[in-house]
C-alpha cells in the first residue's frame, strides 16, 4: 500500500519533535518519526532538532547520514527492500537485483523517473530458508525470481 505523506510544515515538524523531547535518547524516536510523516528527514527540521535538544546542527546531521533508514529526499510512492544477506545472495538474490534495477532503470537508494519506486538494500529479512526475499511497501515477499518480482511489482502498478 503506498504511504500517505505529510508535506512539510514547521508546526507539524516541532509536534513531532516536542511528544519526544523529553524522552531519554530522543534523538533518534524523533528522527524515525519526522521521516515517517514526511517521507524524509527534511533540512529545517534538523535545525529545529538541533535547538531543542541542544545539540549542534552537525551532530543531527552526521546522526541523518550515518544510518542507512534515514532519507534526505522523498522515497517514491513505492519502496522495494531487496535483500542482500549471505542466504539470500546463496539462493539468487545478485542476480534478482541486477535485474531489477535494470528494470526500472536505477541503481540502489534510487526512484524511477516517474516517482512510483525506491529501492534500497537490506541485509537480512529473516527470510533465509526461503529467499532470495524482500518487502514491498513492508510487505514480506519470498522465494522470489525475476517473474514474481516483477508480477508484485505490476500488482502495485496497477497493471
Amino acid at each position: 500500500m503506498p504511504r500517505t505523506l505529510s508535506a512539510w510544515s514547521e508546526h507539524h515538524a516541532r509536534v513531532i519533535i516536542d511528544a519526544h523531547a523529553g524522552r531519554e535518547g530522543p534523538l533518534l524516536p524523533i528522527l524515525h518519526a519526522l521521516q515517517e510523516a514526511f517521507g524524509h528527514v527534511p533540512k529545517p527540521a534538523i535545525s529545529l532538532l538541533a535547538e531543542t535538544l541542544n545539540l549542534s546542527q552537525a551532530e543531527v546531521y552526521g546522526v541523518v547520514t550515518f544510518y542507512h533508514d534515514f532519507r534526505e529526499a522523498p522515497a517514491g510512492r513505492h519502496v522495494l527492500n531487496l535483500c542482500r544477506g549471505e542466504a539470500c545472495q546463496s539462493r539468487g538474490s545478485e542476480a534478482l537485483a541486477e535485474t531489477c534495477l535494470a528494470a526500472l532503470d536505477i541503481d540502489w537508494h534510487r526512484t524511477t523517473q516517474d516517482g512510483e519506486f525506491t529501492v534500497e538494500p537490506v541485509y537480512c529479512l529473516g527470510l533465509c530458508s526461503c529467499g532470495p526475499s524482500a518487502l514491498l511497501d513492508g510487505a514480506p515477499l519470498a522465494a522470489l525470481d525475476a517473474g514474481r518480482l516483477a508480477a508484485a511489482i505490476d500488482e502495485v502498478r496497477g497493471l
